[in-house]
């Protein structure tokens, strides 16, 4: 407080802070002034007088680029949740109609089987929230500013951050090509998959095991004739014709639709792993947020 009874502000203006979050996030003055619309010499400016007014050195400049310094790493994150408080702020008291953009992270096959084929139902119940897609990394950290919002195929071992919850794809079902259904040697039972040859994912290949348990058939070896690491690589090996393969049931509705494969047996077994719609805390106020959730909740009922 100063005499008059006011409180005195001691922290750096808000101009200054995005414009160290942006340079730290993008390793480059030059970029951070693109990313916020603002000339080069505008961010270095903001940075200098921060690290001025606080005495510290939070960037070293080298010929490649910057690089932030331990104390630099140290600010970064204590002012990264403050800022994204900020901005969920601001999105909350926006009103209804005001454009908002989502942008959420999701693996390209749920995307490409499960997710783009529904999107024209959200533009028109919601025509004011953008939502962009990117491609989900193998390994996540949560840490990217620019993602509203993540689809992750997981159990469990999330950060204690991030609050999530299921959405869809803990469901397996056996698929195989149309004329397995067809003929002499048509299959009729569960058992009769283990005639033909065993396709699989290549990091899941315990779902033949999972499936094949659930419906009784326990204890059985199980031979791949081929593995595939792409879910949709999986699906046209079954639509070719190359054999059979136990895959989530909700990545296949495109093949199913145009009779490029079959479900031979109604058996729908349970799986452990799920895909998880995984938001910020600090941004469980986000009516946008709130409103993409609601959504794929009543998609994946559907």
């Amino acid at each position: 407080m100063n005499e008059n009874g006011a409180m005195r502000i001691r922290s750096p203006s808000l101009h200054e802070l995005h414009a160290f979050a942006a340079a730290a996030r993008l390793g480059s003055f030059s970029k951070a002034a693109e990313d916020l619309c603002v000339t080069q010499g505008a961010i270095s400016r903001a940075i200098a007088h921060l690290e001025e007014q606080l005495g510290q050195t939070f960037f070293v400049r080298h010929a490649r680029g910057i690089e932030l310094t331990p104390r630099g790493r140290d600010y970064l994150g204590l002012i990264r949740p403050a800022l994204q408080t900020l901005e969920s702020a601001a999105t909350l008291q926006r009103s209804p109609d005001a454009p908002t953009r989502l942008r959420l992270s999701v693996p390209p096959t749920l995307a490409a089987k499960w997710l783009i084929p529904r999107l024209p139902n959200w533009q028109a119940l919601h025509p004011q929230i953008t939502l962009s897609l990117a491609p989900s990394p193998y390994a996540e950290d949560f840490g990217d500013p620019d993602i509203d919002a993540w689809l992750r195929p997981s159990a469990s071992g999330f950060p204690s951050s991030i609050a999530t919850d299921y959405i869809v794809g803990r469901e397996i079902v056996a698929i195989c090509h149309p004329k397995d259904l067809r003929g002499s040697t048509a299959l009729s039972e569960p058992a009769d998959l283990l005639t033909r040859p065993l396709l699989c994912n290549t990091n899941y290949q315990h779902n033949w095991h999972i499936w094949l348990d659930a419906v009784g058939l326990t204890g059985q070896q199980i031979k791949p004739s081929a593995d595939f690491e792409q879910v949709t690589m999986l699906v046209q090996a079954v639509a070719a014709g190359l054999g059979v393969a136990v895959v989530q049931r909700c990545l296949i509705d495109d093949e199913l639709g145009a009779g490029r494969i079959a479900i031979p047996f109604e058996n729908k077994v349970a799986y452990t792993v799920g895909y998880m719609l995984c938001t910020r805390r600090a941004s469980a106020s986000n009516r946008a947020l709130q409103q993409l959730h609601l959504w794929l909740k009543a998609q994946a009922d559907h």
